[in-house]
């Protein structure tokens, strides 16, 4: 899936989006990353209220599709600076998590 076409069907708000197409393959929220870790698979779209650094090293570590930041937290600038040395791309919504896997189930994504 293109980054644009996900990004404006879940009318996310890009920090850090690339040009490459992502593939995503399901979706896992939580916030403990190491529960994360244990649980969310390769080409996950994750949901979380997380914004420190760590979150893109899990992601990284993970080769997750995207994270996807919700309730409208604000992400720290190092967080993003991070994610553009990975290409890890970084969204936000006002949405809840809940709201945000609705969205992507409406999408086809599960």
């Amino acid at each position: 899936m293109k980054i644009l076409d996900f990004s404006n069907k879940l009318n996310l708000d890009p920090l850090y989006e690339t040009s490459k197409d992502i593939e995503i393959d399901g979706v896992y929220i939580g916030d403990l990353l190491s529960i994360v870790m244990a649980k969310a698979k390769k080409n996950y779209v994750w949901i979380t209220i997380q914004t420190h650094i760590n979150t893109v090293a899990v992601a990284e570590l993970l080769d997750l599709s995207c994270i996807i930041v919700v309730e409208n937290m604000e992400v720290e600038e190092e967080t993003l600076n991070k994610a553009r040395e990975l290409n890890i791309p970084v969204f936000k919504t006002k949405a809840s998590a809940y709201e945000t896997a609705v969205k992507l189930y409406e999408i086809g994504i599960k």
